[in-house]
């Protein structure tokens, strides 16, 4: 939902960022559990690691909010980490931030690190050291993708928390309401391909849905697919079935007018493939040599190999393994 003009922009972002843990799809055990630490007024440090658009930084925000009530500002830093990831950056903002005094009545601030796997490991160690000085006065809430990239001693220190994609039924009930708020006419099976096409990230989602209702209210599977550069299933379906059946000219026109039209890269035509793969009707033994196929051809791509002559053999080695 865009804001209505640029002068009320920052008034309607701060009216729009969630409050409460109802406005959080998903992740209800996660949920359940902060909620406790928020009702005995005290938290550990907090590491939230999982794939992007699943809530880690909602929940930050709403974590902050619940804790400190309308001083949440005053007790909260926010940092990106990928902006901001030097070892100044800890030894300084950071530092400064927590060797001071909460206001209100909770003793403690909270300094919100998102991103925080990119941080360089001298930093790493840097905030090691902050966590460990300022503990009275002081919650860390590290945000990340992958939570191996953190050193041992701050995970330690940490309670770690896994988010999942958004299920199904979560990403729907962020569409229906969505539509309903933005009076966008919605297919079912653009509901669907919205799903399947953001993998359960809410954040892919909306920017799909964004894009697709400024050049349509009436959003069709057709608009969502083609908004979002991505061929649709039954597509690549029809380009491995042909493959397999032994025409191999006809599968490799089709997969090359596929890529041009909806603008696909090498490597996100394989990754359609290989997920496709899995649904064909074929032998298991095939399906096994087929995926171990797409994996070395798009590793083959991302060393730099030529794009249609990988995808090409690709495709020769389905007609290939049909022949057998």
């Amino acid at each position: 939902m865009n804001p209505p003009n640029k002068q009320n922009t920052a008034i309607w972002i701060e009216k729009y960022r969630p409050s409460t843990f109802d406005e959080i799809k998903g992740q209800e055990d996660i949920k359940r559990k902060i909620k406790a630490f928020i009702k005995k007024g005290n938290m550990p440090h907090l590491m939230f690691s999982g794939p992007a658009g699943t809530g880690k930084s909602t929940l930050a925000i709403v974590v902050a909010k619940q804790m400190f009530g309308e001083n949440w500002k005053q007790n909260f830093l926010e940092l990106n980490a990928s902006d901001e990831r030097g070892i100044d950056v800890v030894r300084n903002k950071v530092k400064d931030f927590a060797r001071t005094r909460a206001l209100g009545n909770v003793p403690f601030k909270v300094i919100f690190l998102d991103e925080s796997d990119a941080l360089t490991k001298e930093a790493q160690q840097a905030l090691r050291r902050t966590m460990e000085n300022y503990t009275q006065t002081c919650r860390f809430i590290l945000s990340n993708n992958y939570s191996s990239k953190i050193i041992d001693p701050i995970q330690s220190r940490c309670t770690l928390f896994r988010f999942k994609p958004l299920a199904k039924e979560d990403i729907f009930v962020l569409i229906e309401s969505i539509a309903k708020a933005e009076d966008l006419d919605m297919e079912e099976n653009a509901k669907q391909a919205l799903f399947e096409i953001s993998g359960g990230d809410c954040r892919r989602m909306e920017n799909i849905l964004q894009s697709c209702a400024a050049l349509d209210s009436k959003i069709t599977e057709e608009l969502v697919f083609s908004m979002a550069s991505v061929a649709k299933p039954k597509e690549v379906e029809e380009i491995l079935q042909l493959a397999i059946n032994n025409k191999f000219i006809d599968a490799r026109n089709k997969l090359l007018d596929a890529m041009l039209r909806y603008g696909l890269s090498g490597q996100d035509i394989i990754k359609q493939i290989q997920r496709q793969v899995l649904e064909l009707d074929i032998d298991d033994r095939m399906k096994v040599k087929l995926i171990d196929k797409c994996g070395e051809i798009e590793f083959r791509m991302t060393e730099g190999s030529d794009e249609y002559l990988q995808l090409e053999a690709l495709l020769a080695n389905f007609t290939l393994c049909s022949l057998k």
